[in-house]
């Protein structure tokens, strides 16, 4: 599959691992080399946020959005390389 998605198997065990976000085309390619189609639906909020009324409230609702993205702490990674080590015998 990850050849028909044009990525590599790491890459795809990646994604699978919650370790890496696949972009939106390379999601769109995973789920074609899958057999089926990506599709993403626009659904109105609903009764509990009313549509913006201008552009203004609009821009007000996107900042306090990313203002609480940036608030989200990152995942730390581990400074250890999770491999195995490899040690050569060889001697000349």
């Amino acid at each position: 599959m990850a050849a028909r998605a044009g990525t590599s198997q790491p890459v795809i065990s990646a994604y699978e691992h919650g370790h890496r976000d696949p972009s939106y085309d390379t999601l769109r390619r995973i789920v074609e080399a899958g057999g089926e189609r990506l599709q993403l639906d626009s659904v109105p909020l609903g009764p509990d946020l009313p549509p913006a009324v201008d552009p203004e409230e609009h821009a007000r609702r996107l900042l306090d959005v990313l203002s609480l993205s940036d608030a989200i702490p990152a995942r730390r990674r581990s400074a250890e390389l999770k491999a195995p080590r490899m040690v050569s015998t060889w001697r000349p």
